[in-house]
């Protein structure tokens, strides 16, 4: 059937309905009665020639035609949603900066990149969005992102670019007495050592796990962690000892009282930017990409 044409006032209501999950709560979230919402959304149907939800019992619930229209329909309302924003924005002279940051990156390392977009003269709104690598990339597809910061690269078969932010060395750290007893005769006296790794769905894991075979090393692991900032908690209370890029030792030293057992420079930690084009125009966007430069984030590697 040809459609006459696409309401959206009428997709507005389907999307409420939705998302309320029947058209009464809908119908009080809008302040209208009952018997309109349904009119509007049968009218909906009947231009897509589409029915949307099947009425299950009590509950409504969305057809596939339904699905697909409510994942276009997201895009479309949080775009309005954000336009909204950057007009309100653009009066106060103040851009807004929506960040993704993977769970697994350091804290203190997603601080100093986005210090930088802070330092600009134009002001900056910045919302942040921490949640694992797959949910970040799937927002940025959305452009619900401007920008993810993460310590993976990305596939190529995905339509983003990954832009590697910086490239360091890391260290084993623990708290001084944890330090005191395994800094001697490093790395061979690690056997046995409580230690607090990543998960193995983190990039730097691999990395970890590779540089202990190679090394003959069998620490006790004694905890492991998706999220970095609690994995860096549970080493300040001298849980175990932990990895930690040395760019950061002495915000690790000052934050966390993490004290130095042993470089490992075979071990890198790396960060990406995320972005969905090739060249990056936001202006808070391209102050993180030039974070890079020396200095910025102590002893790291810029990328070339």
């Amino acid at each position: 059937m040809k459609t006459t044409g696409l309401n959206f006032r009428h997709l507005y209501y389907f999307w409420v309905v939705a998302k309320e999950g029947g058209v009464t709560r809908a119908a009080e979230r809008l302040g209208l009665a009952v018997q309109t919402v349904g009119t509007q959304l049968q009218l909906l149907e009947q231009a897509i020639g589409k029915t949307l939800f099947n009425q299950q019992g009590r509950r409504m619930v969305l057809t596939e035609a339904g699905r697909t229209a409510l994942s276009y329909a997201d895009q479309i309302f949080l775009l309005g949603q954000q336009l909204e924003e950057a007009l309100d924005e653009g009066d106060s002279g103040r851009i807004r900066l929506a960040v993704g940051i993977s769970d697994s990156l350091p804290k203190l390392t997603a601080y100093r990149l986005l210090e930088s977009a802070l330092a600009l003269k134009t002001k900056v709104r910045l919302v942040c969005h921490e949640n694992e690598f797959d949910a970040l990339l799937a927002e940025l597809a959305l452009h619900k992102l401007d920008i993810v910061l993460t310590d993976r690269n990305v596939r190529t078969t995905l339509r983003v670019f990954s832009h590697l932010l910086f490239d360091s060395e890391t260290m084993v750290v623990g708290t001084a007495v944890l330090a005191a007893r395994y800094a001697g005769g490093f790395p061979d006296n690690l056997n046995g050592a409580p230690f607090l790794l990543p998960t193995r769905n983190n990039a730097l894991r691999g990395r970890i796990d590779e540089w202990f075979e190679l090394h003959h090393v069998r620490p006790d692991v004694v905890g492991e962690f998706e999220d970095n900032a609690l994995l860096n908690t549970f080493g300040r209370r001298g849980l175990g000892l932990f990895f930690a890029p040395s760019a950061l030792a002495e915000e690790l030293s000052e934050q966390f009282g993490a004290v130095l057992v042993g470089p490992v420079p075979q071990v890198r930690e790396q960060v990406y930017a995320i972005s969905n084009e090739r060249k990056i125009k936001h202006p808070a966007v391209e102050a993180i990409l030039a974070a890079v430069n020396p200095g910025t984030l102590g002893a790291t590697r810029p990328v070339q």
